[in-house]
């Protein structure tokens, strides 16, 4: 297939300017090879070190596929089950009011083991990570009981069971960095070496993935950048000022969580060798088993995402789309493949609390023959007013770090809800679906509730689901 390739570059170019954003790197591959691959501002204040596609970057949570593609290797080869009780591993984990036995490595992969929205991995950057300053570190660190670097301490945290659960296994979807904090050590305990060895010999080298790296403090990625290629990292205030630092993160349980540095250029033939069955550059890199276990048959596909082994997997016109976004202190980032095609894109930013999706799409619908400017969404108003909107009102919050709150109200016959940037309308989008929209009628958002007993006792905000304030 012939690809406008000017066009698609024109229309980053512009949609990056527009962002304003500071440095970003793309890349996409295929049958070919490279399709495309670039890099676009800068990685330092500068200017010294211009983006191109292998710029070392992190990539934060898109390195939760890492831990579960490892896993999925041992499965393959007959080494582990994801059906395995987290207890087989570590005979404390407990989760309030479920059978110790019930929760499996299945649940905390597809982060349906019902654990909520709590604060240990926002500790555990606050406590361990130097150079951090500001309110939110400072209540991070007021309210830390230990400085959680060690995964024994997020296991004794989810046993004290100082929260409410969502409900019991396999019931409800709400994003668990905890549950993946746990999935690398029984990594660990499960294979006899630890993660960070089996990935750079087991899949990182095989896969031609030379610039890529889990590391805890990013020393080992500033090792593989002997050549000056890595970015410092971005950050914005409200009056849109840059501040530019090389303060990395550092979480030390929740090691494949978020701590892989790569480039766009290693992180696209990742995904490939994931969409073409453990193929990459006609070598069998990885298993076959284990690539498609992934995102396999066994997990539901429709046009809604669902999540699977550390990806999302949704329908759109006629392809599969595995998916993953990551965001953490100067990093935001997303990348994709088009399942048993043999095509993956990758958006990689320098600047925290971005999107990158929209550079995605523009990616992927080049590939699939879709204006380039469409966006992706596969939420769409009903046109309809919710009839009952007393059993959603109310006020909801998650823990996740400093609480916030998503308080739900009517006003004027109209669905709204308040939040810490100010008040937005909720638009209905079918059953209890909703999309969240700004005053200048921006989509910035979407919601889920779920109701009992005629009230809604919680609200999935994007992947997080908020609670129903006592």
């Amino acid at each position: 297939m012939k690809y406008d390739l000017q066009a698609l570059d024109a229309a980053l170019a512009k949609r990056i300017e527009e962002k304003k954003l500071p440095g970003v790197t793309v890349a996409i591959r295929g049958p070919e090879g490279i399709i495309f691959e670039k890099g676009y501002g800068f990685g330092d204040e500068g200017g010294k070190v211009p983006m191109n596609e292998h710029t070392i970057m992190g990539i934060a949570s898109m390195s939760k596929s890492t831990v579960t593609l490892a896993l999925c290797i041992l499965a393959a080869e007959g080494k582990f089950n994801w059906d395995d009780p987290v207890t087989k591993y570590f005979p404390n984990f407990e989760l309030k009011g479920s059978p110790k036995d019930a929760v499996t490595c299945h649940h905390l992969a597809c982060h349906t083991a019902g654990i909520p929205p709590m604060e240990p991995l926002e500790w555990s950057i606050a406590l361990n990570t130097p150079g951090r300053s500001g309110e939110w570190v400072e209540a991070m660190r007021a309210t830390a009981p230990n400085k959680m670097d060690k995964i024994e301490q997020i296991i004794d945290y989810i046993a004290e069971g100082k929260y409410k659960t969502l409900g019991g296994p396999g019931e409800y979807m709400s994003y668990s960095n905890e549950g993946y904090a746990i999935l690398c050590y029984i990594f660990d305990k499960a294979a006899g070496v630890p993660l960070e060895q089996f990935l750079t010999d087991r899949v990182f080298k095989p896969m031609g993935m030379f610039r890529t790296v889990l590391d805890e403090d990013c020393s080992e990625a500033k090792k593989l950048a002997s050549d000056g290629n890595i970015t410092r990292l971005w950050e914005r205030d409200g009056d849109g000022n840059f501040t530019v630092d090389d303060n990395w993160g550092i979480l030390p349980p929740f090691r494949s969580c978020a701590c892989v540095k790569s480039t766009a250029h290693d992180f696209a033939r990742y995904y490939q060798c994931l969409s073409n069955h453990g193929v990459i550059d006609g070598v069998q890199a990885i298993p076959a088993a284990a690539a498609d276990m992934m995102c396999g048959p066994q997990f539901p596909l429709g046009e809604k995402a669902y999540y699977c082994y550390g990806l999302n997997k949704r329908l759109w016109h006629g392809h599969v789309i595995c998916e993953h976004s990551g965001g953490l202190h100067g990093v935001s980032t997303h990348g994709c493949y088009l399942q048993g095609e043999n095509y993956s894109y990758v958006a990689f930013c320098n600047e925290g609390d971005q999107d990158t999706d929209d550079l995605c799409w523009m990616m992927g619908n080049m590939l699939m023959g879709r204006p380039l400017e469409e966006e992706q969404v596969w939420l769409h108003p009903s046109g309809e007013t919710f009839s009952q909107p007393e059993m959603l009102e109310g006020k909801y919050t998650c823990h996740e770090g400093i609480p916030v709150d998503f308080e739900v109200f009517t006003e004027d016959g109209k669905l709204k809800v308040k939040r810490p940037l100010g008040v937005y309308d909720l638009v209905h989008c079918g059953e209890t679906w909703f999309q969240i929209f700004n005053k200048a009628g921006q989509r910035c958002g979407r919601c889920h509730f779920w109701v009992r007993d005629g009230k809604a006792w919680g609200v999935q905000v994007y992947t997080r689901v908020y609670q129903r304030a006592e």
